[in-house]
C-alpha cells in the first residue's frame, strides 16, 4: 500500500506541475497569436489523443510521464501553410518569444505561490524554534545560547518555526559565514548573538549540521524517568527496567536526561555505576555503554529512552496563520526566498561549498511525495509547492535546451540585431542535451546510493 501510495502521489505531482508549467506556455502562445500544433504531458508513445479547438490542436497524454512539450507552428523545424505563416513562432517579435518562453517557468512560480497562499489561509503547522540545551564544549554554547531560548530573528529576517530556522542556517552554513541570530530569553528580553558556521563542512550539509554546532530542537520536557528499555541493551543486561528514574551516575547527581547521554556518550567500554529509584526505593546498576561508532568516533549507548513530558512537546507546535490579504504578500515573499536560496545552493554545489550529493532524481522526489502524501495533504501541499519553485528555477538556467537556454538565444539575438545562426543553436543543442543527460545521470545515481545506504 505504501509503494501504491508513492507512485500515485508521484504521478500526480508530476502532473500537476508538468501541466501547469506548458499551459503557461500554451496561454501566452495563445495570447500572441501563435498556432499551437500539440500539447503534451510526457514524452514518446501517445497513450491517449484528442484534437480539439479552431486549430485541432493535439492534446496528449504520453508514455513517459517526466515532462511535457507545447510544440508550435514554425518555420525552421517543418513546412508551415502560407495561411498560417504570420502565426509561426519563428515569425513572432523577440519580446513576444521570449514572453512565451517565460510563461513555462512563471506558471510553476505562480502555481507555487497559490499553494503557499492556501497553506498560510489554512494554517501551517510548525515547531516553536526554542533552542534544547546546547552541548557545552559546542559552537552554540561558546556563543552563549542556553535551553528555553526562542530564536526570533536571523540575519534580521523573523523567524516562527524551526523549518525556517533551518533553512535560514542553512543557508549560512553553506556559505561558512558567522551570522547573527537574535534569541528571547523571556518577555521584553531579546539578545542578538553571533553565531559562527564557519566550522560546518559540506559533509555536516549532509547531515545534521545544527547539531554540529549545538543546536537542537526543544520538543518539551524530558525527565530522567526511562520510557523504554531496548531489548538485549546494556541498560537491560544491566537489570534496569522501564520506570525507573536515574538519580545519579558515578556518584554526580542528575536531573536532565541530557547529562545522562553527554555522560554514557563520552564512555563507551567504561564500566558505570547508575543509581536509579524504582518503587520508591534507591538502587544501584552496573551498566558498561557498548561502543558505536558514529561519524568515525566511538560513543557510548547503553540503549534507553527518557520520558517526554508529552504536554509540554504540544505546547512547543504551533500554527502559522495569516489573513487572505497578508497571506498574499507572505506567498510572493515566500517564493521569492524559496528560489533565491535554490539558485544560491546550485551556484554552490558549482563552487564546491555544497556536495554534488544534494542532486536528487526522480526516485528521490517519488519517496519524499509518498512520505508527504502519507503525513497529510497539507504536508503533500507543501512539497508540491517546493518542487513547483524547483521545476521553475531548473529551466530557467542557461542549458539550450531548457526555456533558459531560448531565452539566451533571443536576448543574443535582440543584442546583435539578428536570429543567432542554425549551426550555433544546433551546438548549443548537442552541449545542452549532453549537460542535462550527465546531470540527470548523476542524480539518478545519488538516489541509488541513497536506496543502497539506506
Amino acid at each position: 500500500m505504501s509503494l501504491l501510495i508513492t507512485i500515485v502521489a508521484f504521478l500526480v505531482a508530476i502532473g500537476v506541475l508538468v501541466t501547469i508549467h506548458e499551459l503557461g506556455h500554451f496561454w501566452a502562445a495563445r495570447w500572441c497569436d501563435v498556432k499551437i500544433l500539440r500539447f503534451s504531458v510526457g514524452f514518446g508513445k501517445a497513450l491517449w489523443l484528442t484534437r480539439r479547438g479552431p486549430d485541432q490542436t493535439e492534446w496528449v497524454l504520453a508514455a513517459i510521464p517526466l515532462g511535457g512539450y507545447v510544440k508550435m507552428a514554425d518555420e525552421r523545424d517543418e513546412s508551415v501553410p502560407v495561411q498560417d505563416r504570420l502565426r509561426a513562432y519563428n515569425n513572432k517579435s523577440v519580446g513576444q518569444r521570449s514572453f512565451i518562453v517565460l510563461a513555462g517557468p512563471a506558471a510553476n512560480f505562480l502555481l507555487a505561490g497559490l499553494l503557499y497562499w492556501l497553506l498560510l489561509v489554512t494554517g501551517m503547522p510548525g515547531l516553536k524554534p526554542v533552542i534544547a540545551e546546547p552541548r557545552p564544549d559546542s559552537v552554540a554554547a561558546m556563543a552563549g545560547f542556553k535551553a528555553m531560548e526562542r530564536i526570533v530573528a536571523i540575519d534580521g529576517k523573523t523567524i516562527d518555526t524551526w523549518g525556517e530556522a533551518r533553512m535560514a542556517l542553512l543557508d549560512h552554513a553553506s556559505a561558512k559565514e558567522r551570522v547573527e541570530v537574535e534569541i528571547e530569553e523571556g518577555p521584553g528580553r531579546r539578545y542578538a548573538r553571533q553565531l559562527d558556521l564557519s566550522g560546518v563542512s559540506k559533509e555536516d550539509l549532509d547531515k545534521d549540521f545544527l547539531g554540529k554546532v549545538g543546536l537542537g530542537v526543544f520538543i518539551g520536557r524530558v525527565t530522567t524517568v526511562l520510557d523504554e528499555v531496548t531489548p538485549d541493551g546494556a541498560a537491560m543486561r544491566a537489570g534496569l527496567k522501564k520506570g525507573d528514574r536515574i538519580l545519579a551516575i558515578d556518584g554526580a547527581p542528575i536531573d536532565r536526561f541530557e547529562q545522562v547521554a553527554a555522560w554514557v556518550s563520552s564512555r563507551p567500554g567504561q564500566e558505570l555505576r547508575i543509581d536509579v529509584e524504582r518503587d520508591g526505593a534507591r538502587r544501584v546498576a552496573v551498566v558498561t555503554p557498548a561502543k558505536v561508532k558514529v561519524e568515525g568516533k566511538d560513543v557510548g549507548r547503553i540503549g534507553v529512552r527518557p520520558l517526554v513530558d508529552r504536554k509540554g512537546t504540544e505546547n512547543m507546535q504551533i500554527i502559522v496563520r495569516a489573513n487572505a490579504v497578508s497571506a498574499l504578500y507572505q506567498a510572493f515573499v515566500k517564493v521569492i526566498d524559496m528560489s533565491a536560496f535554490s539558485l544560491k545552493m546550485m551556484w554552490r554545489m558549482i563552487t564546491g561549498d555544497v556536495s554534488w550529493k544534494n542532486l536528487s532524481g526522480p526516485v528521490t522526489i517519488a519517496d519524499y511525495a509518498g512520505q508527504t502524501a502519507q503525513m497529510g495533504w497539507i504536508p503533500y501541499v507543501n512539497f508540491l509547492a517546493l518542487i513547483s519553485i524547483s521545476l521553475g528555477v531548473l529551466n530557467l538556467l542557461p542549458i539550450p535546451v531548457l526555456d533558459g537556454g531560448q531565452l539566451m538565444y533571443h536576448i543574443a539575438e535582440f543584442l546583435k540585431g539578428s536570429p543567432v545562426s542554425e549551426r550555433v543553436m544546433a551546438i548549443g543543442q548537442q552541449a545542452g542535451l549532453a549537460v542535462l543527460l550527465g546531470l540527470t545521470a548523476f542524480a539518478i545515481y545519488n538516489d541509488i546510493h541513497r536506496l543502497l545506504s539506506g
